[in-house]
């Protein structure tokens, strides 16, 4: 395998990574269809600010999602709304007994 596709796998695999925690996957989720502050995320996850700046800076590097700044504050908004494409299938799969799989499967949708 060349050096191009190494680093073309590589950077889908640091998505992966980047989705691979509960508390993010619920960041992406709550800002589906609103922004929110980093407080705000926070309290509702009920984890200290500078953790929450943590999970927020991952998903910015990989541009998942980006910040606005109004005034003091920045709010948070999804810059990739496929994403959700993806973990409708991963739901799919998780919540899908092995006999559905064979057909199609009536998992609940996100």
């Amino acid at each position: 395998m060349n050096q191009d596709i190494v680093n073309q796998y590589q950077n889908e695999a640091d998505i992966f990574r980047a989705l691979s925690h509960p508390t993010r996957l619920f960041i992406l989720q709550s800002i589906k269809k609103r922004s929110y502050s980093v407080s705000q995320l926070a309290e509702m996850v009920g984890i200290d600010i500078s953790t929450m700046s943590k999970h927020l800076d991952l998903l910015k590097r990989y541009k998942l999602i980006k910040g606005t700044k109004e005034r003091n504050t920045v709010y948070y908004q999804l810059t990739i709304p496929c994403l959700f494409d993806f973990i409708g299938c991963a739901r799919k799969i998780t919540g899908c007994p092995d006999e559905c799989k064979k057909v199609q499967c009536s998992a609940k949708e996100i």
